[in-house]
């Protein structure tokens, strides 16, 4: 038998043994409210898993080096920094996810229900719905590879050009719209007449000099310039630059020393790319709800619904801290702590609705008239919903609305293993109130932590539409899916930006132990700065909105009236590197074809004034100033701007309205 035959039945036999916990996560997920896109599990070796993690979770990508660079460093993450890739899942529909055949089954099962959460989070949220509602991702990716390959294999066409041609469209990658829906770009239209197309012409004509500064003269041929005042162009900053330049570029031929009009093979790559871009965008704008919400349901199902068996579970909460407690900034972390957030802040805010209803109970005299340690403890769930086995589910009524009739039939005859799967004879109901949040031992104290003002405000918007006789009464009708059908609701609409702005509070800050720091010229060193949430709230939102990257939009494509194409970073706050933006600039001339430009803010420094900061121990104030740096093709020149010219590109605030116009309405 040869090796690939032997690692073929390997994977067979593993996937057979995973039918089970596949299918039963599943059901268990469903019953928790969550909606996941069927998902088709594979089961690959070490390699296998890099090369996926490499190709951003597909199978078949447009032939490029950036793939084998991205392997290699997967590679050495593993190798030398220790890091292990469980799991990878894309979204698609069906959804594919990948699991490594070393995987130990506790380690299987965690990444099952991390992944049936993802296929959720995928299926349901807005943001992905920009791109395609129904998603055929694999299909697009490898119709892309199969394109890109013609061209490098076409004998018309240098292969080596193709592949700069990727180069000089990735440099712009992120640089799309990605708050509105995804639409191709059609059509192709240059950026309007300019002198270089009329010398071109001309030339063609083969007409001698004379004739040419005769009949043609300097005058003529300014004259075919549009008028200085005539409209913008564009008549409002365009964010999606790849696809500006899809439609409006050329290609700058080095041969001829000009603009040319694209190949087709050229246009067909932009496209390709930018529609590539746009697909992978909602991973980018939500990798902080996604992982989170995913390790949220992931530890519910693994570690409180017991789907990881006795023997697995120190093996799985092993795995579970490894991915929690890894060093840096960690969204899995941080989202998974927002979301319980959420949970908790919603359940406490319909206990006290129901509590300031009850007949004399004010948000005045809440502490003097209602006992907490006496609320928590009617909160506490049903012990025949909390301790299932085959002895309770007798007290079980198939009426009550937190029981699934039907499996509590099944059970009773002895067809459903309640020891492994207890959740199988309640409803959504049921599970609500099993793992209300409020009563597990971490968050006993979230309810007390309710003070006078927030009860103050909470009772500002009530209606007087029930009334309670008793704390008994208002406790017993405390509606305990709230928590989960308001997550399930942010899940729908919100990303990262959004996410982070309305819920990160002051309360979270202090609890999770958030702070802020920056580097700081008196100490020439990182200090914490702030405890705030408003400068934690920033500094978060500032590392997702646009993914990270330096908002950059089209301003003029006729700048100085010489179809100069001038871009403009949306400063925030965060200076460009502006070697990276030299850099960045000379692709886009190869894109453009004419000179461009990029106006920005940066922030100077004084020297003098640093030293006397620092002899008074404190920081200096840096001055902000504008800069155009433009690049000719040949050599760059970077001048200083009058503040007038950038400031509306100096942002008071950092832009969170990021939802497209029909959601707002």
């Amino acid at each position: 038998m040869s090796e690939s035959d032997q690692d073929r039945i390997q994977k067979q036999r593993i996937a057979e043994g995973l039918e089970e916990p596949v299918a039963e996560a599943n059901r268990l997920a469903r019953k928790l409210g969550l909606d996941p896109f069927p998902v088709n599990y594979w089961i690959i070796d070490y390699d296998e898993m890099n090369e996926l993690i490499a190709y951003g979770g597909f199978q078949e990508r447009y032939p490029h080096w950036r793939w084998g660079m991205q392997y290699d460093r997967q590679q050495k993450q593993r190798q030398f920094l220790g890091g292990k890739a469980f799991e990878i899942v894309n979204n698609d529909n069906p959804s594919h996810a990948f699991l490594q055949e070393s995987n130990s089954l506790a380690d299987q099962k965690a990444v099952i229900t991390h992944v049936e959460a993802h296929a959720d989070f995928f299926k349901n949220n807005q943001w992905f719905g920009l791109f395609a509602d129904d998603p055929d991702a694999a299909a697009m990716l490898a119709s892309h590879a199969r394109t890109v390959e013609s061209y490098m294999s076409d004998p018309d066409i240098d292969r080596e050009e193709v592949e700069a041609w990727i180069d000089h469209v990735l440099c712009l990658e992120d640089c799309i719209d990605q708050h509105q829906p995804f639409a191709p770009v059609e059509g192709d239209d240059g950026a309007g007449p300019d002198l270089e197309d009329v010398d071109e012409r001309l030339e063609e004509l083969g007409l001698s000099d004379e004739v040419r500064s005769q009949v043609f003269d300097d005058e003529w041929r300014e004259a075919q310039r549009p008028e200085e005042d005539g409209a913008a162009f564009p008549e409002e900053p365009e964010l999606d630059v790849i696809g500006f330049l899809r439609k409006h570029g050329r290609a700058y031929d080095e041969d001829a020393g000009k603009a040319v009009e694209y190949e087709d093979w050229q246009r067909d790559v932009i496209e390709l790319l930018r529609r590539e871009a746009y697909y992978f965008a909602p991973q980018k704008m939500t990798k902080c709800m996604n992982e989170g919400w995913a390790a949220y349901w992931e530890s519910m199902m693994m570690g409180e619904e017991g789907f990881a068996g006795a023997d697995e579970f120190l093996h799985y909460a092993d795995h579970q801290a490894m991915v929690l407690n890894s060093p840096g900034f960690n969204p899995y972390k941080l989202g998974k702590e927002l979301w319980e957030y959420i949970e908790n802040a919603t359940n406490r805010r319909e206990v006290a609705e129901h509590l300031l209803r009850v007949e004399g109970v004010t948000w005045r005299n809440f502490p003097d008239r209602v006992d907490l340690d006496e609320v928590l403890a009617a909160l506490e769930p049903d012990r025949a919903i909390d301790r299932i086995d085959a002895d309770s589910i007798a007290d079980l009524d198939p009426e009550d609305p937190r029981v699934d009739a039907e499996a509590l039939e099944r059970a009773r005859a002895g067809e459903i293993d309640l020891e492994r799967y207890p959740w199988k004879v309640l409803t959504y109901e049921g599970l609500c109130e099993r793992h209300y949040s409020l009563v597990k031992p971490q968050y006993r104290g979230f309810l007390k932590q309710l003070s006078q003002s927030d009860l103050e405000r909470i009772a500002r918007y009530m209606f007087d539409d029930a009334r309670y006789d008793s704390v008994e009464e208002a406790v017993a009708a405390v509606d305990r899916t709230a928590g989960w059908d308001r997550m399930r609701e942010i899940r729908e609409s919100h990303n990262d930006v959004t996410f982070l702005d309305e819920f990160l509070t002051q309360e979270f800050v202090d609890a999770n132990d958030y702070f802020t720091y920056e580097y700081t010229q008196t100490t020439r060193d990182f200090r914490a700065t702030s405890t705030d949430v408003e400068d934690v709230k920033k500094k978060l939102m500032l590392q997702f909105t646009n993914f990270g990257k330096p908002t950059v939009v089209v301003e003029d494509a006729n700048y100085n009236n010489r179809n100069e194409l001038l871009l403009a970073h949306q400063y925030n706050g965060v200076m460009l590197d502006l070697q990276q933006a030299q850099q960045t600039l000379e692709r886009v001339f190869e894109l453009w074809g004419r000179p461009v430009g990029l106006k920005t803010i940066v922030k100077e420094l004084d020297e003098h004034d640093v030293e006397v900061a620092r002899r008074r121990d404190r920081e200096p104030e840096p001055e902000e100033q504008g800069k155009l740096i433009r690049f000719d093709g040949e050599e760059f020149a970077i001048e200083d701007l009058p503040w007038e010219e950038v400031e509306h590109l100096a942002a008071t605030d950092v832009d969170y309205d990021t939802k497209p116009d029909d959601w707002l309405a």
